[in-house]
């Protein structure tokens, strides 16, 4: 009996290039996908950490102003457009901390904690001088394009420069008498070396001041660099004063 042979029949050679410009296509379009999946990632991680990293300087600044203290020996806080200068209370005594835009970027500044007052005066100076590379100083935030302070006094908000802020207070020399730049200072109260001065004196001390605020707002304007575009406001509550 006679059988048909049977013939094998493979791919032809346009088969197998057809196939394979098909496998091409399909793994270029998924290296996309994981391309896009992986970028979409990594955006997420940089807001999410750029989020903390906001979240964490408004931290800062909070415990700062909730601390601020007015010795009457140097201003509590002041914000004159660009660099906001405060005194705060520490469990050593009192610190002077400068937070400054520079550059575009947020710097914090603290000098070291001190219960002298000649030591407190000297640090309030130099904290009018900064550079942005003494030594304390940290950079809080980069790409910050603006920075606006608002003040919350007798019920209402305005700008922190204004000039119906001023009272007239006694000057540190009338609280303490004609040694107290000698003495120390402990909870906003100056000791000196020698008695009391006059009522005459007294007067004759009286000097404009700025009045504290009760709350401060704070408007920072985040833009190219920053990772997180757009305006951070928090409102920010200081301590109440002996």
């Amino acid at each position: 009996m006679a059988h048909t042979p049977f013939t094998q029949r493979g791919f032809t050679l346009i088969e197998v290039l057809v196939a394979l410009l098909i496998l091409s296509v399909l793994a270029a379009t998924a290296s996309k996908g994981i391309d896009a999946i992986s970028t979409a990632r990594q955006v997420a991680d940089g807001s999410l950490k750029q989020t903390l990293r906001v979240q964490s300087v408004m931290t800062q600044l909070d415990a700062d102003l909730s601390q601020v203290i007015d010795t009457q020996i140097v201003m509590g806080m002041q914000f004159d457009g660009a660099n906001l200068r405060l005194t705060r209370r520490t469990s050593a005594g009192v610190q002077v901390v400068v937070w400054t835009v520079r550059e575009r970027r947020l710097l914090r500044w603290a000098s070291p904690e001190t219960s002298r007052v000649g030591d407190l005066q000297a640090y309030w100076r130099n904290s009018n001088q900064l550079q942005g590379r003494e030594v304390g100083t940290l950079v809080a935030l980069n790409g910050v394009d603006q920075w606006q302070v608002f003040c919350f006094r007798n019920g209402s908000l305005s700008n922190c420069q204004s000039t119906g802020n001023v009272v007239r207070v006694p000057t540190a020399s009338a609280a303490s008498g004609a040694g107290g730049s000698g003495g120390s200072t402990t909870g906003g109260t100056t000791s000196g070396t020698t008695g009391a001065t006059s009522g005459e004196g007294a007067v004759a001390a009286l000097a404009n001041r700025e009045q504290l605020p009760q709350a401060v707002r704070s408007q920072l304007t985040l833009g190219e660099g920053s990772g997180m575009a757009g305006i951070v406001t928090r409102d920010m509550m200081l301590s109440p004063q002996p």
